[in-house]
């Protein structure tokens, strides 16, 4: 039997085909644009057509959500595919996957759980910066559910960036990847893409650096008060604009550091180890466990 891990993003959508007689199988679709629920979930159950041809049955799917989903499986909100909301995944999914042990969890999570593993901690708080800024945490080995990192209030003075989720201050106005790339375009007096952005924060270009500056305040007032209210071992920086910005990580450590009190040591802020695929891993986990679970059970 094999295992396959989806880890479901605003933008896309990565999958891992792990266990049977062959490598792991990785693959990734884009969603279709405009958005919507149907046309979404076409090309979801093309794209796991094509990756499970030719291999062998799978026991058990892991699912990384980045939508909020309550207890029966189905979206409750998702601002960045809002046509999602009532959506019942979880039947969709058992409907994909017949006779599969299925289970999702929210992204941010699975992430948080895949790097502490990494690091071989118990104890650990995860900020994923992309599309939106996801997270989560994990104490004594477990994660802590509903752990949502992006929509900390940091800055009560913000007026100029509104989240998605219709407030101003959370981490995820100042510190998401469109918001950089929105403040970058107004800094520099020109449209900015991602990879004028990484250039120009390599040439040590001023609009670069200030794009980026709230977002890193941003996130080390995100990882100080999750610090004092957690102690986790690590912080760890992850997602794919992390991932594509040198150095990104290491900005965040340093504001982290000049929150220190006397008596309080911020938590040792790292990289992601598994880049920007933590929430793809965490999800193989995911299906790791159910497929364990469901074999203690008979």
């Amino acid at each position: 039997m094999s295992r396959l891990a989806i880890d479901v993003g605003g933008t896309k959508v990565a999958f891992r085909l792990a266990g049977g007689d062959r490598p792991p199988r990785d693959a990734a679709l884009r969603w279709p644009s405009p958005p919507g629920p149907e046309e979404d979930w076409t090309a979801l159950a093309a794209e796991v057509a094509r990756l499970r041809a030719g291999a062998a049955p799978i026991g058990a799917v892991g699912v990384a959500l980045p939508a909020a989903v309550d207890p029966g499986g189905r979206v409750t909100a998702w601002p960045g595919r809002p046509g999602w909301v009532g959506v019942d995944v979880g039947a969709r999914l058992r409907a994909l996957f017949p006779g599969a042990a299925v289970r999702w969890a929210d992204d941010g999570d699975l992430a948080a759980l895949a790097e502490a593993e990494r690091a071989g901690v118990r104890n650990a708080v995860y900020l994923g910066i992309g599309t939106g800024v996801g997270g989560g945490a994990v104490v004594d080995g477990r994660p802590v559910t509903g752990c949502e990192v992006g929509h900390l209030i940091v800055d009560r003075s913000a007026r100029e960036e509104r989240c998605d989720c219709g407030r101003t201050g959370c981490v995820q106005a100042a510190a998401s990847g469109p918001a950089i790339l929105r403040r970058a375009a107004r800094l520099r007096g020109a449209p900015a893409a991602f990879a004028d952005l990484r250039d120009g924060l390599a040439a040590g270009e001023r609009w670069a650096a200030g794009a980026l500056e709230p977002a890193w305040d941003a996130l080390a007032a995100a990882v100080t008060g999750l610090g004092e209210l957690l102690h986790p071992d690590i912080a760890v920086i992850g997602g794919g604009v992390a991932a594509g910005l040198p150095g990104f990580a290491g900005a965040v450590a340093e504001r982290a550091a000049a929150y220190a009190r006397p008596g309080y040591a911020a938590p040792a802020v790292r990289p992601a180890g598994l880049g920007g695929l933590s929430s793809l891993h965490g999800a193989l986990l995911l299906a790791e466990r159910e497929e364990a679970r469901r074999g203690r059970n008979g």
